[in-house]
């Protein structure tokens, strides 16, 4: 399979982390069975295949659709042959860019036609796209036109421990945080919720085990209990039941895996 990961034009810099495309050799009749793991971030995909359809769980997917906060283990599937062109936002876009309450789409999506709410006509448009980096362009295009409609702007004090949480990877007092944002544990998580999706809590074990799952892919270590070490995990029991809750793999099986066909996406073919 081939990737491409790219940088997100200047106008979409503090919304889009970056864009990336996914397209199969086509060969082998086989589905391809795709395990995204939980990053911290939505986004959105644009999918084509050989039979029109991208499944979860038996249920068709929209060929272009946002997805929020990703939690737990989930499958995708798609035919053996196709191309996928994807967002990767930073994790207070669905807010800036579509108006909407992030824990609206936690573990769920939602048909870009319907957000569009016929103002903007991004379907069609993609459907006459001639390469990737068409794609990319009228989604930045599209994207773009749908932030200046909402006009919501970041939310400083969210951003503020979105960094926080980002820049200890997972690992700080959120007692200490509250304390310097001035806010009561009841309305800081409220406020996080609705501009993240997730609580505060959960956001930053993702973030903790974004950090264990980096340095398994670098192979930085010797052993587990080194990664349970280093990312503040209780110890290596606490480590293995965490990566397993995000993933659907203990740590030994995902290495086993045929690898990231594209950033936090397993492919199992």
């Amino acid at each position: 399979m081939k990737y491409s990961e790219i940088a997100p034009p200047a106008f979409l810099k503090n919304q889009v982390r970056y864009f990336w495309t996914l397209e199969s050799d086509g060969s082998g009749d086989s589905p391809v069975i795709f395990r995204p793991l939980a990053d911290g971030c939505p986004g959105l995909m644009y999918h084509r295949s050989t039979d029109g359809s991208l499944s979860q769980f038996d249920k068709k997917l929209p060929e272009i659709f946002v997805y929020g906060q990703t939690t737990g283990p989930t499958e995708v599937r798609s035919s053996s042959s196709f191309r996928t062109t994807g967002v990767v936002f930073f994790p207070q876009a669905l807010k800036t860019i579509f108006g909407l309450d992030a824990d609206m789409l936690t573990n769920s999506c939602a048909d870009v036609s319907w957000l569009a709410e016929k103002h903007h006509p991004l379907s069609e448009q993609l459907f006459d796209a001639k390469s990737a980096q068409d794609e990319i362009s009228m989604l930045a295009s599209g994207l773009f036109s749908f932030q200046k409609r909402n006009n919501v702007s970041d939310n400083a004090v969210i951003s503020y421990a979105v960094s926080e949480i980002i820049k200890s990877k997972g690992v700080l007092s959120f007692k200490d945080l509250l304390k310097n944002m001035q806010l009561s544990e009841r309305t800081f998580e409220r406020r996080f919720r609705q501009w993240i999706g997730v609580s505060p809590k959960l956001f930053a074990r993702i973030c903790q085990f974004q950090s264990a799952l980096n340095q398994m892919k670098n192979n930085d270590f010797s052993k587990l209990s080194d990664i349970a070490f280093e990312n503040d995990y209780a110890d290596q029991s606490h480590f293995i039941r965490s990566f397993k809750e995000f993933s659907g793999f203990s740590p030994f099986q995902y290495q086993k895996q045929s690898g990231d066909v594209a950033k936090n996406f397993l492919a199992i073919l």
